[in-house]
């Protein structure tokens, strides 16, 4: 399998960035790389040559944030993403991901704009909503079903965990988690499905020396931003990205 300069150039820069993103910086844009990929080659190689990628890059960002999760929030979370994982992979090879991407796109750009507002303009801004087992099970399968897809779970999961407003450091810590998890337990259904070839191990390994460099990168600036900065940020690139899910779905 023959790949161009600018593959290689493409992938090293979306690497780069989903490893800021893993490592709390530049939030959302992790779900930049398949999408980006998929440009010059099939979607479902792009997902397979990220696994084994995001996988390391978990390791890293588990260390870096260890201990720095909410395990109650991972117990509702996980098993629901396992169910969507479930999900994706009966349907792989038949299912159009466009009114997903749209549906999640949606979602993402409405909960991005209302927490905006709230945060510029209303005075109950600093209350805290209590965690819905409900909503995280909707979300934590909604976050497993467009991981499996192609490792977009991230606007699901953080439709979820923003609104929350718990410490920036823990939002992360319990995404990276929560991503370690599902990320591992995705290599069981892409290797039965035949996603875990040989050809796409040696290009994952070929680009795998970036995935770290971003990760700390990420964290370095995670922890030089303030908090207020951290949720506007996220807020912004979740909608950007809503804007970008719901173009890809409808062109």
């Amino acid at each position: 399998m023959e790949f161009s300069p600018l593959f290689y150039l493409s992938a090293l820069l979306v690497i780069l960035l989903t490893g800021m993103d893993k490592g709390g910086f530049a939030r959302g844009m992790g779900t930049m790389a398949v999408p980006v990929l998929a440009l010059m080659i099939d979607p479902r190689v792009a997902a397979a040559i990220m696994l084994p990628i995001l996988c390391c890059m978990d390791l890293v960002t588990l260390r870096a944030f260890r201990g720095q999760w909410d395990l109650a929030l991972i117990r509702v979370l996980v098993p629901a993403a396992i169910v969507g994982i479930g999900l994706g992979t009966l349907s792989f090879r038949y299912l159009s991901v466009d009114h997903i991407r749209f549906l999640i796109g949606a979602l993402s750009v409405y909960v991005a704009a209302q927490q905006l507002w709230i945060s510029a303009f209303d005075d109950k801004k600093n209350l805290r909503p209590s965690p819905s087992k409900l909503m995280g099970h909707i979300w934590g399968a909604a976050s497993g079903f467009s991981s499996f897809i192609a490792h977009a779970g991230g606007p699901p999961l953080s439709i979820y965990l923003l609104p929350l407003r718990l410490n920036k450091t823990k939002v992360v810590g319990t995404s990276a988690l929560f991503f370690a998890l599902i990320n591992a337990i995705k290599l069981i259904p892409y290797a039965w499905l035949g996603q875990l070839n040989f050809e796409h191990l040696k290009l994952s390994l070929i680009l795998l020396p970036v995935a770290p460099i971003g990760v700390m990168l990420g964290v370095y600036l995670h922890q030089r931003i303030s908090t207020k900065t951290f949720y506007s940020m996220s807020y912004i690139m979740l909608g950007l990205i809503g804007i970008k899910l719901i173009f890809e779905s409808i062109i």
